[in-house]
């Protein structure tokens, strides 16, 4: 499964809304390494990385990597009240 299938798949399992943005310069496609620092500049700037995927939290906290979101997925899952009570 590609990493950022599987950093939304755990983001959906736990209840979560995210937007998705797609950023180019796949790093296993050899004619974008040319432009891949540029076109992941917000990225790096978030991160420090120029890896995906990363989670820009509404605090303003990241997490990157499929793993870690999906970690972080787990250990935060929506909760929403009963029908009726909120």
């Amino acid at each position: 499964m590609h990493p950022c299938a599987k950093a939304a798949q755990a983001l959906d399992a736990a209840g979560h809304e995210y937007e998705v943005k797609a950023v180019k310069g796949y790093r296993f496609v050899p004619w974008t390494r040319p432009s891949r620092g540029a076109d992941r500049a917000e990225v790096r700037e978030l991160s420090g990385k120029n890896e995906v995927p990363i989670l820009v939290l509404d605090g303003g906290g990241v997490v990157s990597g499929s793993g870690e979101i999906a970690q972080w997925a787990r250990e935060h899952p929506v909760t929403r009240a009963a029908p009726g009570t909120g």
